[in-house]
């Protein structure tokens, strides 16, 4: 009896489970009500004397053995569930990583900065939140001037001085205060105006603005400069200038790109001209130069600005402004083609 029991023991040593079932079934074998090891300590009353302690030494050794294999399989099998809940099966391959994309804007305002950097611009920025100074009266622009109305201002309630900027013109304020001539600077930024919300504007957009104060500068080194600048950016060198006017520009115009009358969109976005409007410039007032302290009677410069907004619109044919800032993803998913 004892040589069956010391069997059992190495089977038990031995003994080795892929599921929950089969733990189950090896402790009803030997542990349960009905099993092998209760049927060994009722045996034992039939056993000899003087080999009851030997009998009874297996007995519980078989006993311990079984227990703690028991417990041994089912914390294995517990732990194999675990992991698997939480991580799934661990030798499937895991999931394609997104590739993320830039923003329109952004495509385009580096654009446009890497055309200028060719040709000797910097890049400047400046505060959002801008004071009447550098926003209108340096520009030109001093209290109760008309051409204020031209730009409606959202305005901080407890300080009227204080302003949500309505072009980057600012940031060219700021650079000249801090700056000595020769100056070749570009800003790009967003700004605000209170406007009314709809496919063609917005409250707020992105402008770039550019400067050049030097001496000697002239309107055609202004025209060379855009001319190159069409060329690269939409592939077409003619432009025009119409006279036009800003307050901080004198004279002033606005510059119209020949973008062709080739499909349908072409004439609508030009309205049948083939001629599109993409920014104004001109020659700096000299009051502006005086205002931020280089002298006119040294310096001259020029300067213009234009929407990324609408650059952006018409270089990816995006019908409605409110698409580049709703963040919709399946709308900048489109771009990631353009990294």
């Amino acid at each position: 009896m004892i040589e069956t029991i010391k069997e059992h023991i190495a089977e038990v040593e031995q003994f080795a489970a892929s599921s929950p079932e089969e733990v189950e079934s090896f402790r009803v074998k030997y542990l349960g009500k009905k099993g092998l090891i209760s049927g060994f300590f009722t045996e034992f009353k039939n056993v000899p004397p003087d080999q009851k302690k030997a009998f009874g030494q297996v007995v519980n050794e078989l006993k311990t053995k079984a227990t703690e294999k028991v417990s041994t399989l089912q914390a294995a099998l517990e732990d194999q569930q675990d992991t698997t809940g939480k991580f799934g099966d661990l030798t499937r391959p895991g999931e394609p990583l997104e590739m993320g994309s830039r923003h329109p804007i952004s495509l385009v305002k580096n654009r446009i900065i890497d055309i200028f950097s060719r040709i000797g611009f910097n890049v400047s920025e400046g505060p959002e939140i801008e004071d009447d100074w550098h926003n209108f009266t340096a520009l030109n622009l001093p209290e109760y001037h008309p051409a204020r109305d031209m730009q409606d201002t959202f305005f901080v309630q407890t300080n009227p001085d204080i302003l949500l900027r309505t072009h980057t013109s600012s940031v060219q304020v700021r650079y000249m205060e801090n700056n000595t001539p020769p100056i070749r600077t570009i800003s790009p930024g967003r700004v605000y105006r209170n406007e009314a919300i709809s496919a063609r504007s917005h409250c707020f957009f992105h402008q770039v603005e550019g400067l050049y104060v030097d001496k000697d500068v002239s309107f055609a080194d202004l025209k060379q400069t855009l001319q190159y600048f069409t060329s690269e950016m939409f592939g077409k060198s003619k432009i025009r200038l119409r006279p036009s006017y800003f307050p901080f520009t004198e004279p002033s115009a606005e510059v119209d790109v020949y973008w062709g009358l080739e499909t349908e969109t072409d004439y609508r976005m030009t309205k049948g001209t083939g001629w599109l409007e993409i920014m104004g410039c001109g020659m700096v007032d000299p009051n502006v130069l005086q205002n931020c302290g280089i002298d006119p009677e040294v310096y001259s410069g020029f300067a213009f600005g234009m929407g990324i907004d609408r650059i952006t619109l018409l270089l990816h044919q995006i019908p409605d402004i409110r698409m580049l800032s709703e963040n919709d993803v399946r709308f900048l998913e489109q771009f990631k083609a353009s990294l």
